[in-house]
């Protein structure tokens, strides 16, 4: 057998695997071949939505499930031995692995990423490849693990025997928790971006600790009643009737597959607390408050919990003096853990200060460009009284007949001290406008306002710009308040994504953190947000993917510059660049832009290859210099600017428009307008080239609908990238027909040359040399696809006439 001549997954099957069971690793149990770690990242261009490709490690070797150890890198044998070390390296960095293999079939190159070996890197023959045991030992070593500590780190996660696994970055913070914990840390924060699965995570970490009977007495604290209740029936079921709720509050929840439960409660109801059980799962505001008859936890000793779970962390829990911080006094001696989408960072709290620093991140950031979170465009729109200002005319009196104080009020001071009942119509006519120009007007939507009086107002202006939809069915346009039973019995339908209604919310804040709204694509920001925290919870209600209702991205659209917040370092670390005209400046940034950001400048906007950059506008800019107005009544409000700004993977906001991009991303590729020329004439399948352009995200469709023209890709490259003035298909056929090229072929062979020339002209077929589409109409009246091939002398013939034709219609670029 020739090695050379093998594919890589040859050599994995025919030397790799047997070679690593000969080193008496388990087949079943501890390899893992092919594993898909991320979900490849979200690609939006225009309407269409494509995934990159995922990320995959050959082999995966793990000590005992989730504890993985090891990290094999395969190629096949026309590589060196040492080919795939760097890639392997690189994954192992995000899977957190310590030792990384590379093989070609020949042997292995060795990579001890602990710095426990004297050698960095070795060569090994097939048959040295290291035992589990000589592995763990290592990883022992390196992670400082006593017998007991090991104990624990080894205990199993749950497996309720469907097959799902938790994902890499939750195994890599499971882990982290339980070495921490094992080696006797007593303070642990977990930081998570929103809809990466924080509970399930906090789960896996308690049920390991029950389990291995490290921790006997659990408390499981958030903030909000649906947190605790959809957390008792879905992630943390498992703990069965070991699990109760601090409440006096019989109630029955429906889980996730449809089922109901009852919840079992741990107070009666004289608030007496049954201490029989193991896990207790309380809402903070219920076991304490200002007076001292509310401190409910005081019933339990300060020695009663082994281990407290404080869920969404940032609000509230580092404050010295707050309710929170009160708990976890009072259980001092148990070890707690802070579980945050938002580390909270000001000059009076700091989470790291009480929790030490985070010994997990994974970031919004990373989310995106592992494709587990929805990437999102943000619209911002300029209302000419939030720009300039609104000072009341000499004499003006409001509706209770009392004069307006004269000052400059401004977007600080509308909606909660002054109120333009104008801005708000405005503000609601945007958002229908909208989601009438996306094509879906019943995409779940939150409106967050500046308290619930707005939320009530913004409500009705909802409600009469959608007058036709509520008559359909009233809860089309709900507000769900803090104040607003109505609007709160409805909450739960707004985030079932089997539920029509509500569609869309009016809020303050009830719903800025914690709420899992898998479906939701619209979030609109009408009240300032000062909180970086309280930001990055609201951004977090629109990241999660939801693949069964094809919820891939969402878009925020923001009416008081909220979203300047992207600029803050304390974004998930990176800069962002923010383009703010000045008087007489266009609105849209030249493309050699450089924004100075104080220690260094920010680079111009330069997106790569793959990355996730959302386009298509709900609001497109008008083509004229004038600012488009409207008018309303009263005092009145009119749009200024607006525009569209996309953030990618990277934190960057990319403002160009999609045309513009394009060009960008098309010269990168082709360098002269000849460079292309001669790539589209050598290349035989010119779907191909299309292809490779969507493959790097570059969707040529999406430029094409906004041009509006029935062009072609070769044109729409040629004057997109070029400035060529475009032919239509319509206009390359007929000058091919005038030509009249096809006069040396048979009748038949021109019948179907002509019909092949009309599917190119009306539907845009690139492949004409594709024999099956001589299997469809009107071909299958001429014939069948052998006597058609036959007219032209056989496939090369065919294939060549086609060729030919193609030639023709590309002769002009002008």
């Amino acid at each position: 057998m020739d090695k050379r001549s093998l594919t890589e997954r040859d050599i994995c099957t025919k030397f790799i695997l047997p070679a690593v069971k000969r080193a008496g690793w388990d087949e079943i149990l501890q390899v893992r071949e092919e594993v898909y770690f991320t979900k490849g990242r979200i690609v939006v261009r225009g309407k269409m939505v494509t995934r990159g490709q995922a990320k995959k490690a050959d082999f995966v070797l793990y000590y005992k499930p989730n504890i993985p150890v090891a990290l094999i890198e395969a190629k096949d044998n026309k590589h060196s031995v040492g080919d795939g070390i760097q890639q392997g390296l690189d994954y192992a960095a995000t899977l957190g692995i310590p030792f990384v293999f590379s093989s070609n079939g020949d042997g292995f190159v060795f990579h001890d990423r602990t710095g426990q070996s004297d050698t960095k890197e070795a060569s090994l023959g097939l048959d040295d490849f290291p035992s589990p045991v000589d592995l763990w030992a290592r990883y022992r070593t390196w992670k400082g693990l006593d017998p007991e500590a090991e104990q624990i780190v080894l205990q199993d996660y749950f497996d309720d025997g469907s097959g799902k696994a938790p994902r890499y970055y939750q195994v890599n913070a499971v882990n982290a928790a339980i070495e921490a914990i094992a080696k006797g840390s007593d303070r642990l924060l977990l930081v998570m971006a929103t809809g990466t699965g924080k509970t399930y995570t906090a789960f896996q970490i308690i049920w390991r600790l029950w389990k291995a009977g490290r921790k006997k007495r659990i408390l499981f604290l958030a903030d909000r009643n649906v947190l605790i209740d959809q957390t008792m029936v879905n992630d943390f079921r498992p703990f069965g009737a070991a699990m109760a709720k601090l409440s006096t509050n019989a109630k029955t929840i429906e889980r996730q597959d449809g089922s109901t439960v009852d919840l079992t409660l741990a107070l009666d109801r004289k608030r007496r607390i049954d201490t029989a059980f193991e896990v207790y799962l309380g809402l903070y505001q219920a076991i304490t408050g200002p007076e001292e008859r509310q401190k409910l936890y005081k019933e339990f000793s300060p020695g009663f919990f082994d281990l407290i779970v404080i869920d969404e962390c940032h609000r509230g829990s580092a404050a010295d003096d707050s309710a929170w911080r009160e708990i976890l006094t009072h259980f001092s001696g148990a070890t707690q853990i802070g579980l945050t989408a938002t580390p909270k960072e000001t000059e009076y709290v700091s989470n790291a200060d009480y929790f030490g620093e985070p010994i997990f991140t994974y970031s919004l950031r990373q989310g995106i460009s592992d494709g587990f979170l929805a990437p999102y465009k943000v619209i911002k729109v300029h209302i000419d009284r939030d720009v300039e200002g609104y000072r009341p005319e000499l004499g003006q009196l409001d509706r209770d007949g009392n004069e307006v104080e004269d000052r400059i009020y401004n977007a600080k001071d509308f909606d909660r001290t002054l109120v333009l009942d104008d801005r708000t119509l405005l503000t609601a006519k945007k958002i229908t406008e909208f989601l009438k120009e996306s094509g879906d007007r019943f995409q779940k939507t939150i409106v967050f306002c500046v308290d619930q009086e707005h939320a009530a107002r913004m409500r009705q202006a909802l409600v009469n710009e959608n007058k036709d939809l509520c008559d359909e069915n009233h809860r089309y346009v709900m507000r769900i308040t803090g104040s607003d039973k109505d609007g709160q019995d409805q909450l739960g339908n707004f985030l079932d994504p089997e539920s029509k209604y509500p569609v869309l919310i009016t809020t303050s804040r009830l719903l800025s953190t914690g709420v899992d709204a898998q479906t939701c694509r619209l979030i609109v920001l009408d009240r300032t947000v000062g909180s970086m925290t309280e930001f990055k919870q609201i951004v977090g209600r629109g990241t999660r993917v939801h693949e069964d209702t094809k919820k891939f991205y969402f878009t925020l659209i923001d009416f008081r510059g909220a979203t300047n917040h992207f600029a803050d370092r304390e974004f998930d670390g990176d800069p962002v660049q923010i383009y703010e005209p000045g008087e007489y400046d266009p609105i849209t940034p030249p493309d050699d832009t450089v924004v100075d950001l104080g220690e260094s400048d920010q680079e111009p906007y330069d997106p790569g290859n793959g990355e996730t950059i959302v386009d298509q506008p709900g609001f497109p800019l008008p083509a004229a210099i004038q600012p488009r107005k409207i008018y309303v009544d009263g005092v009145g409000a009119r749009i200024v600017a607006e525009r569209v700004e996309y953030l990618d993977e990277n934190g960057k906001l990319v403002t160009e428009s999609l045309r513009d991009f394009t060009k960008t991303a098309l010269k990168k590729r082709y360098a002269s307008l000849d460079d292309f020329l001669k790539r589209w004439k050598s290349t035989e399948r010119k779907q191909a080239i299309v292809e490779e352009l969507e493959a790097e995200g570059l969707a040529l469709d999406a430029i094409a609908d906004e041009l509006g023209k029935n062009l072609d890709p070769f044109d729409l490259i040629c004057h997109v990238a070029f400035d060529k003035k475009p032919l239509t298909r319509r206009e390359r056929a007929e000058n091919v027909k005038k030509r009249d090229v096809f006069t040396k072929y048979s009748a038949q062979a021109r019948a179907v040359l002509d019909a092949l020339l009309e599917k190119y002209r009306d539907e845009g077929v690139l492949n004409l040399d594709d024999a099956n589409v001589l299997k469809v109409t009107p071909f299958t009246a001429m014939g069948s696809v052998v006597q058609l091939i036959k007219a032209f002398g056989g496939k090369e013939g065919f294939e060549r006439a086609v060729h030919e034709m193609q030639d023709a219609l590309y002769q002009e670029t002008a």
